[in-house]
């Protein structure tokens, strides 16, 4: 059972470019799977932390593949990167059935996984697609390097970040006006 992998990649080059991947996967578990270990080698080849990137699309894709599923069809991860923000998309075909967050009992085995994207995401929505399609996306700021701190400010010799304010150089909202039905998410 192969499948071909598509896979779309432009380097940073003039400030108009952004880097980007985007890759089709089949809806399957190993489909999941192999969209999370793309994203840690593309996020590496970028120079990007992995971890919580990693997570969010282990979330989403293991929701395209299990309630976004269509037999036949496959999902696309889609990575991108403007300004500070790296922006995660999960495209399915099953825009009918739109992820709502829940809050599941202690004792459920499942349901916890966007509740996952909305603590670990510093935004995320929906947008309703082409029918039948439907796009979960999830955005993380990242800022570059900075020298540690050796004054007041550190706790434990680590720099405290405020998580409140994104910088003034960071990309605008990215679901197009108009184009947003489900609601978005965020930390701020």
């Amino acid at each position: 059972m192969n499948q071909e992998i598509t896979v779309t990649e432009t380097p940073a080059q003039p400030a108009d470019r952004f880097p980007h991947f985007t890759v089709l996967l089949s809806s399957t578990r190993r489909g999941a799977r192999l969209a999370r270990l793309l994203t840690e080698a593309q996020l590496r080849h970028w120079g990007l932390p992995t971890e919580t990137a990693s997570q969010l699309v282990a979330e989403l894709a293991a929701n395209a593949a299990t309630h976004g599923r269509v037999p036949g069809r496959d999902f696309r991860l889609m990575l991108y990167v403007i300004g500070g923000t790296l922006r995660i998309e999960v495209t399915d075909t099953r825009g009918d059935r739109l992820p709502e967050l829940q809050h599941p009992e202690g004792t459920a085995e499942s349901g916890r996984g966007l509740l996952l994207v909305d603590a670990l995401a510093d935004r995320w929505g929906v947008t309703e697609d082409r029918f039948p399609r439907k796009t979960v996306w999830a955005e993380l700021c990242f800022s570059g390097p900075e020298p540690a701190p050796t004054g007041p400010g550190t706790a434990g010799g680590l720099p405290v970040k405020d998580l409140g304010e994104k910088e003034p150089d960071q990309a605008p909202p990215f679901p197009p006006v108009g184009q947003h039905r489900g609601a978005a998410h965020s930390r701020e």
